[in-house]
């Protein structure tokens, strides 16, 4: 269970893998935080390419990992540890080129919607159900990936949408079969990786200044409201809901 490295090409892959399904825990947003933080700050490095192992490519935070532990440490720092993350790859150097397969939940959708290119499998499927695991955030992200009202409609739901469906939003570049995946992920990542070095970095830095939406500010006040459902009990009985699956 680890999040691992690997270079070749002026190309950084950042790969998940929490079995059975990349549900993370807490020093696992951290450490894949640190990954994506610190691969931007290589001159050497010109594109990240993010990825996962296994069965989905994230399903959010490690719920059960929450549930053990007492009083709200866990939940405290899944908290900082998914607004460290989320935050690594909109605020990295260089362009993120996200590799979806399977499922992409929650947590998964903010690592997605702050990513700059997001290619995907034919088998992904996209989501937030937050609302269903007595929790709220990620609707920053997901906001970047359709138009206001599919998203309320999604989040309020808690309904994933396909690879397909998102293509046709724009928001993902690219659908392939799911052995064809890192290929293409990284056939972006070349692109963009033989283009001068100084004008993607400016070119990255740019955009975001543009961006009309001030992601950590949105996100942060959403989590907000996460601390408070925990305060009226409400986000516990969901989760130990979700857990014995009902």
């Amino acid at each position: 269970m680890s999040i691992t490295t690997k270079r070749d090409s002026h190309i950084e892959t950042v790969t998940v893998d929490f079995p059975p399904v990349n549900a993370v825990p807490v020093q696992g947003w951290f450490d894949l935080a640190t990954a994506i933080r610190e691969a931007g700050e290589d001159p050497d490095v010109h594109v990240v390419v993010l990825r996962a192992e296994g069965r989905g490519f994230n399903a959010g935070v490690d719920i059960k990992e929450i549930q053990r532990s007492s009083g709200y440490d866990a939940l405290v720092g899944a908290n900082k540890g998914c607004y460290a993350a989320f935050g690594a790859v909109y605020d990295c150097a260089v362009p993120v080129v996200a590799a979806v397969h399977g499922f992409c939940l929650g947590g998964g959708i903010g690592l997605v919607g702050n990513a700059d290119v997001v290619v995907a499998s034919e088998d992904a499927t996209f989501g937030v159900p937050e609302v269903e695991r007595g929790a709220l955030g990620a609707a920053t992200h997901l906001a970047r990936l359709v138009p206001q009202h599919l998203m309320r409609t999604l989040y309020f739901t808690a309904r994933t949408i396909t690879a397909a469906e998102l293509h046709q939003h724009g928001s993902v570049y690219q659908v392939v079969p799911r052995a064809e995946l890192d290929e293409a992920a990284l056939a972006v990542a070349r692109d963009i990786a033989a283009k001068d070095p100084r004008v993607i970095r400016a070119a990255k830095e740019a955009l975001n200044g543009i961006d009309t939406q001030h992601v950590h500010r949105s996100y942060r006040f959403e989590q907000g409201f996460t601390f408070e459902l925990n305060l009226l009990g409400a986000s516990d009985e969901a989760r130990e809901e979700f857990l014995n699956g009902r």
